[in-house]
């Protein structure tokens, strides 16, 4: 992660937490549609807790992290559980998940990073586990009007990145706007792959 972008949520944890996002609703309940009522999820990058609020209320197993302490514990006290801080570059797990759940957090790594972290993720899937994570559209890497790090992908970029690090024999990307923290309109790529069985 971007150093200068991970302070920026260190220091805007509380105000970032205050935001209610609605917009991925239909996102999420598609993700959770594709797996088992007692699937184990991990949460890359929870924020505030909203998602895994969200996930836990429909019955799913989520183990929530963050990059940020600071937004940890905002989001560990909203849930009444622990959340872990964790970097992307430190998930180390063996298909150990169901699910992973990325929501506009890859889209801060660096680009010549982007496939060793989906190589950890693709690793830390069961076999035929889901994998949902959304990004910035874009053709180059950049910085926004926060100072906040980008990757920028475009589609085509994205999908062979994927392909570099497993096989993921299916891999849907659909595009859209959301509104930042920065009160811009911003278009998207959400991604939803599936590791191979």
């Amino acid at each position: 992660m971007d150093e200068q972008t991970l302070q920026f949520y260190r220091s805007n944890a509380k105000a970032y937490a205050g935001r209610e996002i609605t917009s991925r609703q239909a996102r999420l309940t598609a993700f959770l549609g594709r797996l088992a009522p007692d699937a184990l999820i991990l949460e890359l990058g929870c924020g505030a807790g909203g998602d895994t609020a969200e996930m836990l209320a429909r019955g799913f197993n989520v183990l929530p992290t963050d990059g940020s302490p600071e937004m940890a514990e905002v989001a560990s006290r909203r849930l009444g559980c622990p959340v872990g801080t964790l970097l992307f570059h430190d998930l180390d797990a063996v298909e150990a998940y169901d699910g992973v759940w990325a929501n506009a957090c890859l889209l801060h790594v660096p680009r010549d990073e982007l496939a060793q972290v989906l190589g950890r993720i693709w690793r830390a899937l069961k076999p035929g586990g889901v994998f949902y994570a959304s990004f910035k559209t874009g053709e180059a890497e950049g910085r926004d009007t926060l100072d906040r790090y980008y990757n920028y992908p475009s589609p085509e970029w994205l999908r062979e990145t994927y392909a570099e690090v497993g096989d993921w024999p299916s891999l849907d990307i659909e595009t859209g706007n959301v509104i930042g923290f920065d009160n811009k309109w911003a278009p998207m790529l959400f991604v939803t792959a599936c590791k191979s069985t």
